[in-house]
């Protein structure tokens, strides 16, 4: 250890930056899509072996870590009274990205006595992941609240004004389209998206699914794209995917998958498609033509596959292939342009959070701090299987990169992880 701290044929889109220094700032990354250009990431670690610091952090929370200017941020929710009462204080944490220190730790929200603060036992009270632009951190809490701070914990703007009731706790994460924030409100009453302002917090539009789901919660982060010279913003909620204008709320496309309810993974985009999972219910991953207007279930959907479809890991997209893994623990390759299966492995375990790619290789992590390291080809390819805790240990945030190291978010700690 450097030292512990104990407290093609087929091509991405086009962006003009290179990725190699590129900050972590937002859920999957700089571009939603859970790919580093960094090629010096670790292969191999151990609870005692390549780790740079291991860090407690307060309370319990499942948002993954975004980086930028050599610091850390990250939601939690601290427990304020005994196991009964339930309530908690929702929090901004910032941690030094070179030393694991805590820089500064800002309550934002505190449950009420008459909110209802009822959760799955897998979730948390912190589960989105928070976003990053310049000196702004947005944190979101679902509908408990969503707030503007500096990067010097200072709070700027907070806001309850999205309301619905929520099932099993909080789980999608913001997205930044211009000057909005892009939310989904998927609860079991009520199903919307929401544009809010970043400078004010200040609600710019509200949308209606126009679906009647039997279950209508869901958890989804939407996915900003461009289709010929137009934004659109990828929403998936129960019962149908939809593509709105970012800067109005107006409905451009949607495609239905029937009961599919209780939707996690993030939307991506590649290949000119639009890949999507449908949830629960009915499980399936559907490859979307993004050009169309209006309900377009029976003439733009390329491919779709109920074979060991993801529920709450989000998919990866390189080159020619989709790297995916099942709740289950069941990974596989598929062929992006056809959804023909190339390779499936039982990896072991379950899993929640989402892969992520680097220098040719797919990194895979359980819910009990295994992560299994596999090449990214069309060929199963086993490199290292990697144990952090006691095998017990809770693992549900999905990866963050600093400089060339990972970020692993266990249910009560922060490690770096380097060589």
């Amino acid at each position: 250890m450097r030292f512990l701290v104990l407290a093609g044929l087929f091509f991405l889109p086009a962006f003009s930056i290179s990725l190699e220094a590129a900050e972590w700032t937002e859920f999957l990354g700089p571009r939603g899509d859970g790919i580093s250009e960094v090629t010096s990431l670790p292969v191999k670690w151990a609870e005692s072996e390549n780790i740079v610091w291991k860090t407690p952090v307060p309370g319990v929370g499942w948002s993954s870590p975004v980086v930028a200017a050599n610091r850390v941020y990250l939601t939690t929710a601290v427990p304020t009274g005994d196991e009964a009462d339930k309530r908690h204080s929702l929090r901004a944490v910032c941690i030094d990205a070179g030393t694991g220190a805590i820089i500064w730790d800002t309550e934002v929200f505190h449950h009420e006595p008459n909110e209802t603060v009822e959760f799955h036992q897998k979730n948390s009270h912190a589960s989105p992941t928070p976003i990053l632009e310049g000196d702004n951190l947005y944190v979101h809490f679902g509908s408990h609240g969503t707030a503007c701070l500096t990067t010097a914990g200072k709070i700027v703007w907070t806001t309850k004004e999205l309301k619905y009731a929520p099932q099993h706790g909080n789980g999608g994460s913001p997205a930044i389209a211009g000057e909005l924030l892009i939310i989904c409100c998927d609860g079991k009453d009520i199903q919307y998206v929401a544009g809010l302002r970043k400078d004010s917090g200040k609600l710019a539009w509200k949308t209606d699914r126009d679906t009647k789901p039997a279950r209508g919660f869901s958890f989804c982060t939407p996915t900003i794209i461009e289709v010929n010279g137009e934004q659109q913003a990828i929403c998936p909620g129960s019962s149908a995917v939809f593509a709105y204008e970012p800067g109005t709320g107006k409905e451009i496309w949607r495609v239905d998958y029937g009961d599919g309810y209780s939707v996690v993974p993030r939307p991506q985009y590649a290949n000119g498609l639009v890949y999507v999972c449908s949830g629960f219910g009915d499980e399936q991953v559907f490859a979307i033509d993004p050009t169309g207007r209006g309900n377009v279930t029976s003439t733009h959907v390329k491919w779709s596959t109920k074979k060991l479809t993801p529920k709450s890991p989000s998919f990866l997209l390189t080159g020619p292939h989709l790297f995916m893994v099942s709740d289950s623990g069941i990974a596989s390759c598929l062929n992006a342009m056809t959804g023909e299966h190339i390779w499936q492995e039982r990896l072991g375990g379950n899993f929640s959070a989402s892969p992520f790619y680097a220098a040719g290789r797919v990194y895979f992590q359980s819910e009990t701090g295994t992560t299994t390291v596999v090449e990214a080809t069309g060929e199963y390819r086993e490199l290292a299987k990697n144990q952090i805790g006691d095998g017990m240990t809770r693992t549900f945030a999905s990866f963050a990169v600093v400089d060339d190291d990972i970020l692993l978010r266990s249910e009560s700690h922060l490690y770096r992880i380097g060589r």
